[in-house]
């Protein structure tokens, strides 16, 4: 005998189940239509090239579940195995329409036994204890990143149990009615039917069989049917939302053309986002991952990544007369929702100017949700359309349209850093030779702190025999917090100064101590034709390190711990090459804080943060600070000038009596090198 079954056994009017299916695509097709629909308002941007980069990426986040196993692998486990429980069993019905529908007869022998038997009866059996599992979260252990608990959340899992253990009750059932030689190869279904057999007669098994039968079809294609219209709809858009990912530099925002005159200076409307921001809308899962690293919502600020975007979603989801955003006026109608400006009538002022663009919402995102570009696409349009934000901000914008920094008030120059040292200023020797130009910043020239740190790495280069050089007056901020806290036309206007100058000294290689100018100038400069080679202090010295240029000797003994800047770790991938500087310095012992590297947790001094004041809940930098001192470190190592800022003052203020200080690794090095 050639092993296999037969697949309409004690089933009749099989016709039905095609009308069934018929309306089930109509409805599901319905479905998607409605909402590709809304994505098309939005504005085009291309995102299906670099194709062969996008399909390994879509492997690895989606069926690979990469960001899922991450973080809460437990959750993410039993995701992999409704996931992958799911696919095996479509694999499975694939089989069944080929054999039985196309009359290509290939449910037999070695498919049969190994892939449709056995094979499909270990994929259902984890995939119910993945659901099961998904069940304890939501329902009894009811984690707090889950919340809000929606209906719909417990009738979809429920739902999918119920499809799979019906499915195991027709299989044992039929395995039974039939006496199946083969039933060994499906050790649930038949676990199933024996328990049936045991209590009910061979007449009443075949009624059950068939009632089982056409109530797990009608559950089945309501499931399908029901997959646009519910948080189902993930099931599509996630992996779309995968594969039309940003390709481009983490850490570089998109592109306002403010020379056209009619494109939007930012996004005030739902139609001057992407469609791909708007796929994101609907991509997301409300997982609540988004939040756990987020600085603003971890201190109560007004701020949730994750209510951010399903505010959108409903706004979206007005276009059709669907619904609203939770923070939307009650007294305007949908339709007129769908026309407000997004910042009053779905989101407040305060949430937007609560980011720190720190990244980690992206980061932690399983299904390629891009919130920051979001948030400060909608800071574009409050800044440069409604000339609406925090007085602190204006301040810093004055500064830097008038002086080329954001410190108002400041009295020092550009070069009061280097009064003793022997640095070259290009424009005093417009001809001199040099390795690399060390890129000051303007904490680093203009900061009394920070300037230790500048003074720092220019003794490490003189000692390593770098010929280094320095725009000195020259030098303007680099833009990066025009340009996070929205004001693209002033970021654009520094940025091509700045570029003006370099080319001007033909520069090529650029070091500097800040991560938000080390971002700014290798991954947005290139916007606008700036070509740099840009690597951050902690590489470059590292590097020197290693060549033997320099040797850092004993000086005591001191335990560390290295706070990962956003700018540096989470958006460049820097991570090793400063904890490879602490770890040359002998008598430094190093320790880790629980959250580090990818999940580290923002000081608070990005996204224009730095110069605002916290108005709102508990101060991030405090809240940083408490981890970096739970490791009883007595040194907070950084590599960011607003990170040393913020954790000096945070350190002081949870612990004034403690013996820690914060430092630059570059001071942690030239301390221990001749």
């Amino acid at each position: 005998m050639t092993p296999t079954r037969q697949v309409y056994f004690n089933i009749t009017g099989v016709w039905l189940m095609y009308v069934f299916f018929a309306l089930t695509l109509l409805v599901f097709g319905y479905g998607v239509y409605r909402r590709w629909r809304l994505w098309q308002i939005g504005r085009p941007v291309v995102r299906l090239d670099r194709l062969g980069e996008r399909l390994r990426l879509l492997f690895k986040q989606a069926p690979g579940h990469e960001k899922l196993l991450k973080r809460y692998s437990g959750t993410g486990f039993a995701h992999l195995l409704i996931f992958w429980g799911f696919v095996f069993l479509f694999l499975g019905t694939v089989v069944v329409f080929i054999h039985e529908d196309l009359h290509i007869h290939i449910m037999q022998g070695a498919l049969y036994l190994y892939f449709e038997s056995l094979a499909l009866n270990i994929s259902g059996a984890l995939c119910i204890a993945g659901v099961t599992v998904a069940l304890i979260q939501r329902s009894i252990r009811r984690a707090p990143r889950l919340k809000p608990d929606k209906p719909d959340d417990t009738i979809i899992l429920v739902s999918i149990l119920v499809i799979l253990v019906t499915g195991f009750i027709i299989q044992g059932l039929r395995i039974h009615l039939t006496h199946d030689p083969w039933a060994a190869w499906s050790p649930v279904g038949r676990a199933v039917g024996m328990v049936f057999a045991h209590f009910l007669s061979e007449p009443a098994l075949r009624e059950l069989h068939r009632a089982t039968w056409w109530f797990h079809l009608i559950v089945v294609f309501s499931f399908i049917g029901w997959i646009p219209y519910s948080k189902l709809l993930h099931i599509l858009t996630a992996p779309a939302s995968i594969l039309t990912q940003d390709l481009g530099p983490r850490g570089a925002l998109p592109v306002v053309d403010i020379e056209k005159e009619d494109a939007p200076l930012g996004v005030s409307r739902l139609q001057d986002f992407t469609w791909k921001d708007l796929l994101d809308l609907d991509a997301c899962t409300e997982c609540g991952r988004c939040e756990v690293n987020c600085p603003a919502f971890l201190t109560d600020k007004p701020l949730s990544p994750k209510w951010l975007i399903l505010n959108l979603r409903e706004s979206l989801h007005a276009e059709s007369g669907n619904g609203r955003g939770a923070n939307a006026d009650p007294k305007i109608s949908p339709a007129e929702l769908a026309q407000s400006p997004l910042v009053g009538a779905v989101l407040k002022e305060e949430t937007l100017w609560s980011c720190t663009s720190c990244g980690a919402c992206v980061e932690q995102c399983p299904v390629a949700v891009e919130h920051v570009s979001k948030i400060v696409g909608m800071r574009r349009s409050l800044v440069m359309e409604r000339a609406e934000f925090p007085d602190d901000l204006q301040n810093m914008v004055r500064s830097l349209e008038a002086r080329g920094h954001p410190y108002p008030g400041v009295s020092a120059s550009r070069i009061d850093w280097m009064k003793g040292l022997a640095v070259i200023q290009l424009a005093d020797q417009p001809g001199a030779e040099f390795e690399v130009l060390l890129w000051v910043g303007c904490a680093g020239a203009l900061n009394q702190r920070s300037q230790s740190v500048t003074r720092a790495v220019a003794e490490l280069f003189t000692k390593a025999g770098v010929k280094f050089a320095v725009l000195g007056r020259e030098e303007r901020c680099t833009g990066d917090p025009a340009r996070r806290i929205g004001h693209e036309f002033l970021f654009q206007t520094l940025a091509q100064q700045n570029i003006s100058t370099l080319d001007r000294y033909k520069v090529r290689k650029i070091v500097t101590s800040c991560p938000h100018c080390f971002n700014t100038i290798k991954n947005e400069y290139p916007q606008f034709g700036g070509q740099y080679e840009v690597v951050h202090h902690s590489e470059f010295l590292e590097e020197l390190v290693r060549q033997g240029r320099l040797k850092p000797s004993a000086t005591g003994s001191a335990k560390v711990t290295f706070h990962d800047p956003c700018y540096l770790g989470r958006y460049n991938q820097v991570y090793d090459a400063p904890r490879a500087v602490l770890d040359s310095v002998p008598g430094v012992e190093r320790t880790e804080p629980d959250w580090n590297r990818r999940n580290s947790l923002c000081c608070g001094g990005g996204g224009g943060f730095s110069f605002m004041e916290e108005k709102q809940g508990t101060r991030m930098n405090q809240n940083r600070a408490k981890q970096l001192l739970d490791t009883g470190a007595n040194t907070i190592a950084v590599g960011c000038p607003f990170c040393m800022i913020m954790l000096e003052d945070g350190t002081k203020t949870v612990a004034p009596d403690a013996q820690v200080r914060v430092r630059d690794i570059a001071e942690v090095l030239n301390e221990a090198t001749e």
